[in-house]
């Protein structure tokens, strides 16, 4: 008796969703299109090879993916857009050729971070780059800012500022000839752009977490799953990608509103404490609850059935 009651009240709170969504559209939004958005990039691709499924490519293999001014800007427009994308669901970030990315291009870095006036005042020199690199920070820190979960599929080498960028994404996956390189020592400074301050939420060691930093080594493919960096090793490209694609579809059949708070709650609780993690899921939950996708998935259970869930 229970499930015709819950399927009776699944299509109240559909046919009452629909006339939201149908109010909200015509209000229009001021919102970039994010096709148009995508349409605009060059040092990355994004596709859809499944529902709600979205692949952002690193497409440079011939420059090794290396991070120029012009890929910071556009892996933060590229994520943002996904953010608001309700076609996407789920992120897939991948990239062409021998290796996921060698890091900063350095001549691009050596303009970015050299300041436009070399005789200038060394205070008015250093707030110029302190704001640059609050530009770089804030293009990578776009997969944590992005509402849709992120999974990053690594292969071959992940040196420097692509560690930055694969540790801002929420799930990791490499292949078994991958390996990580917190290279920037070997430049003379010290990471600025998300590993020094993500990677001790992620790494089970300390005294590990030191050593790479101090020393610039590699991180072999076992030895980061070993500490926690990634949750899977796969053999190869092909078997990388297909693994991490299949889990995002799992994940994008999944109530895009259940995902979503719980991407929230888990970063909060990443930076908070256990107490005010609690009240902060609390609060969300209370919005949460009333949501018509805990009928549908409660209905899609009991009459064991595949939920479908309305774009977010």
């Amino acid at each position: 008796a229970a499930a015709p009651r819950l399927l009776a009240s699944v299509r109240a709170l559909a046919a009452s969703a629909s006339r939201r969504r149908h109010l909200c559209s015509s209000a229009g939004s001021a919102m970039p299109d994010p096709a148009a958005v995508f349409g605009q990039l060059t040092h990355v691709r994004v596709t859809q090879p499944s529902e709600f499924v979205r692949h952002i490519v690193l497409c440079r293999p011939d420059r090794l993916n290396s991070m120029t001014w012009a890929f910071f800007d556009e892996i933060g427009r590229c994520f943002d857009a996904i953010g608001e994308d309700p076609d996407c669901r789920v992120a897939v970030l991948s990239a062409e050729g021998k290796h996921f990315t060698a890091g900063l291009d350095l001549v691009d870095a050596a303009q970015m971070l050299g300041g436009s006036n070399p005789d200038q005042d060394p205070a008015r020199k250093a707030a110029e780059i302190r704001r640059t690199l609050f530009r770089l920070q804030a293009g990578l820190s776009a997969l944590e800012r992005c509402s849709k979960p992120v999974i990053a599929a690594i292969h071959g080498g992940c040196i420097g500022g692509g560690v930055d960028l694969v540790a801002a994404a929420d799930i990791r996956y490499c292949s078994s000839d991958a390996f990580f390189s917190v290279k920037e020592v070997d430049l003379g400074l010290a990471a600025d752009l998300g590993s020094l301050q993500r990677l001790p939420k992620l790494l089970g060691s300390a005294s590990l977490l030191a050593e790479l930093t101090f020393t610039g080594r590699r991180l072999p493919a076992e030895e980061a799953h070993r500490v926690g960096l990634v949750s899977r090793v796969l053999d190869d490209r092909d078997r990388l990608l297909a693994a991490a694609l299949s889990l995002a579809s799992d994940i994008a059949a999944k109530s895009p509103v259940a995902v979503q708070a719980a991407k929230r709650s888990l970063l909060f609780a990443r930076d908070h404490p256990v107490a005010e993690g609690l009240a902060q899921i609390a609060a969300e939950n209370a919005a949460m609850l009333q949501s018509e996708d805990v009928a549908r998935a409660v209905a899609a259970s009991l009459s064991k059935e595949k939920p479908s869930f309305a774009k977010l």
